[in-house]
């Protein structure tokens, strides 16, 4: 598993003294996520929640644009699987990030990392698909999602710790009014 290791590593990097940073692990459970997420956005407040995941096909740090509401077929890990196959009864089909995906990979190909990051429109109807719409949902799309490769395939702990800060920083950037950096708040 490629998440925890990675989010442990960027907890022990931080984010600066300006950013308040949580780390949690959720279980691959419909029914915690769907008791978790509201409550940890009710308990913080945060200006932003990342899901970090780990994907089994994925070869570079993936910034998905959007959550999806259908489609969940699969059982978890307590064989467990909603029974309307969705996040939210009545919800959108999809929800976007308010976040820019397209101009926060821009910014950090030109920081040089040595991790390689691309977007995605499909985080893959399971349960990290499932907590990134129940997020978008609750935060009215003040979230993001980004699916990490697992360790060694091929990057180290310690590379991605420090790809995922790189991508939160942007992000956290790209959130900021205009006037304070120049890149604004992207509303939909």
């Amino acid at each position: 598993m490629g998440g925890p290791a990675c989010a442990l590593e960027l907890e022990k990097l931080g984010l600066g003294d300006s950013v308040d940073l949580y780390v949690y692990e959720m279980p691959v459970e419909y029914q915690t996520v769907q008791q978790l997420i509201p409550a940890l956005w009710e308990k913080h407040r945060p200006q932003l929640v990342v899901h970090v995941g780990v994907s089994g096909t994925a070869t570079a740090v993936t910034l998905e644009k959007c959550g999806r509401n259908e489609g969940y077929k699969g059982l978890d890990n307590c064989r467990f699987c909603p029974g309307s196959q969705c996040c939210v009864d009545g919800g959108p089909e999809s929800i976007d990030s308010i976040i820019d995906m397209d101009a926060v990979c821009r910014r950090l190909s030109s920081l040089g990392l040595d991790v390689s990051v691309t977007i995605s429109q499909d985080a893959g109807r399971y349960l990290c698909d499932f907590a990134y719409y129940t997020s978008l949902y609750q935060s009215r799309g003040r979230a993001a999602f980004v699916h990490v490769p697992p360790l060694g395939r091929p990057y180290s702990a310690h590379q991605l710790g420090h790809a995922l800060r790189a991508v939160i920083e942007a992000m956290l950037a790209d959130l900021e009014p205009p006037g304070d950096t120049g890149s604004g708040c992207h509303e939909r």
